[in-house]
């Protein structure tokens, strides 16, 4: 790249040239000048500092051999300062030695060039160190551009994570909203469904027993008439194997009285379960949404097919009422407990058992641990749970929003906290922790 270049790419440098003879200097302006570059002055140190502090420059050509400050000490105070630290500066000098060049790198120095100097050689040097001056500020703008581009483009991935989830939140929140009103209109619509039909059944068994045993005593006293005159009654009596009758028909009452107790209790479970009917935060017994969901689980405890049964410990606490979102509480349990029992039928070399806590703690809050002795699971599993959407079971088993929606019905809607405690072939633990008055909250 030669001069001429170098002025059609850029504005002419400035050049400060230090010394203190007045012939170098001259000589030196003279050449630099006709080279197109503009000069400045200086006959000492101290004006070489005030000058480049004042007006920062290109490059300085610096002689060493000065009174009062000499070269290296200039060179040591403009490094010092972060106005003019970056200026290449060129030292000058009439010594040749090899100690003089290593202290004039020493102090910052980037070139040396020995009096008397040629000025061919001058001439490159300065250019060279120009170029380069050149090429090391475009690398700095090009890294500053880098740089933006890297911070725009980590800004941008930061707001695509950011909508990505606040999407799988209203994703989680549209599910979650969607599986309660269905839930709403199913129980709604069994409890609809059976209530007159169950009500028409248990009111009318106690008619069907009062008369059924209206009719045995009628039949008793046909009994006590004369064989002579009950023949054909004796008869009948022994063809219908009356006394076997008669006291299976006492068994059956109780079994239908039994069964309709049984869906009795299940319609009031599911309305106790969904709320139906209650405003949406309501104080409850924490205890009997559990026991409403263990009854709900009931089948898959007792253990079905080739699963074994599931023993289930409680480790109840004497609790306060709590007031809550009733039903979304009462799924947070549901999800839980069907994940624990999952989780045991993976693993059939010990006996199952699911174990239930609840405490009150000092804070406040009331506090239930629900932990199987299940597989367990690693760190890395255990550390995307509660995440929209992921799931370990196999694809079309579930769609992995259970806990994530279990977490914000606790963390969001109770200000409470939902965590985990797992690791492989040490089972796995539920802490829930909500406050006991979600109105101060």
């Amino acid at each position: 790249m030669n001069i001429k270049t170098l002025e059609a790419n850029q504005v002419k440098a400035q050049i400060l040239v230090v010394d203190d003879m007045i012939d170098n200097v001259k000589l030196l302006s003279d050449i630099l000048s006709s080279e197109g570059y503009k000069v400045r002055k200086a006959l000492s140190g101290e004006m070489a500092l005030m000058g480049a502090k004042a007006s920062p420059v290109d490059i300085i050509l610096l002689d060493i051999n000065m009174p009062e400050m000499n070269g290296y000490e200039v060179c040591q105070q403009l490094k010092s300062d972060v106005k003019t630290r970056d200026i290449p500066v060129i030292f000058l000098s009439a010594l040749s030695e090899a100690l003089d060049k290593v202290q004039a790198f020493k102090v910052g120095g980037i070139d040396y060039i020995c009096k008397p100097f040629q000025i061919e050689e001058v001439l490159a040097r300065v250019e060279n160190h120009l170029t380069i001056k050149n090429l090391q500020k475009n690398l700095t703008e090009k890294n500053t551009q880098l740089n933006n581009l890297v911070l725009v483009e980590q800004e941008n991935r930061q707001k695509l994570e950011l909508t990505l989830k606040e999407l799988q939140q209203t994703q989680v929140q549209l599910v979650q909203a969607e599986k309660m009103s269905s839930l709403v209109r199913l129980v709604a619509g069994i409890s609809h469904e059976l209530n007159n039909p169950l009500n028409f059944i248990c009111g009318n068994l106690n008619y069907l027993e009062s008369y059924i045993t209206d009719l045995y005593q009628l039949i008793k006293l046909y009994q006590n008439i004369p064989p002579e005159l009950s023949r054909e009654i004796q008869q009948y009596q022994n063809s219908i194997d009356f006394e076997f009758m008669m006291e299976d028909l006492t068994k059956i009452l109780a079994s239908m009285k039994l069964g309709t107790e049984r869906i009795n209790s299940v319609v009031k479970g599911l309305r106790s379960f969904s709320r139906l009917d209650e405003s949406l935060i309501k104080s409850v017994d924490i205890h009997e949404g559990i026991e409403c969901t263990l009854s709900f689980l009931q089948h898959q405890i007792e253990g079905e097919q080739k699963y074994r049964a599931i023993q289930v410990v409680k480790n109840y606490a004497q609790l306060p009422a709590v007031s809550c979102y009733v039903a979304e509480l009462n799924q947070v349990f549901m999800n839980i407990l069907s994940n624990a029992i999952a989780a045991l039928r993976q693993e059939q070399h010990q006996e199952p058992i699911i174990t239930i806590n609840t405490t009150v703690k000092e804070d406040e809050m009331v506090e239930i641990v629900i932990t199987d002795n299940g597989i367990g699971m690693t760190e890395d599993l255990r550390s995307h749970i509660f995440d929209p959407f992921f799931t370990t079971q196999p694809v079309g088993n579930g769609l992995g929003l259970g806990l994530a929606i279990s977490y914000s019905i606790i963390v969001e809607k109770h200000g409470g906290q939902l965590t985990c405690v797992s690791s492989p072939q040490n089972g796995t633990s539920f802490i829930i922790e909500i406050p006991i008055d979600l109105a101060q909250e």
